[in-house]
């Protein structure tokens, strides 16, 4: 029941780092992303290529959580990821990005 519901999560987590890609990669300066980032157009095409880079490792992070064997390291990396967003960025971050990742790791090490 635990690894099932590890499973979920850690899917969860992945899908999560995979909508993040998207709106960093290709909608950054589009509605969806000036929306969800609070940014103004200007701001949006100032940094976009910045956010595309940004995307691409989220996509990175989404596979790694996926991957059986190295769950464990990416999992971590996103909690990290997620603490220092927090601090530098927005504390919603921890909420939408560390807290099902560490939900994801402690099931997983249940497991």
């Amino acid at each position: 029941m635990i690894a099932l519901l590890s499973d979920f999560v850690v899917a969860l987590v992945a899908l999560i780092h995979l909508g993040f890609m998207s709106l960093e990669m290709f909608l950054w300066d589009k509605p969806p992303g000036l929306k969800v980032f609070r940014l103004t157009p200007e701001q949006a095409a100032a940094t976009r290529v910045l956010a595309a880079n940004q995307g691409l490792y989220n996509g990175f992070l989404a596979a790694g959580a996926y991957a059986s064997d190295i769950k464990i390291f990416f999992l971590s990396c996103v909690i990290i990821a997620g603490a220092y967003g927090a601090i530098t960025a927005t504390h919603r971050i921890l909420a939408v990005q560390a807290a099902p990742a560490a939900l994801g790791l402690v099931l997983v090490l249940l497991s």
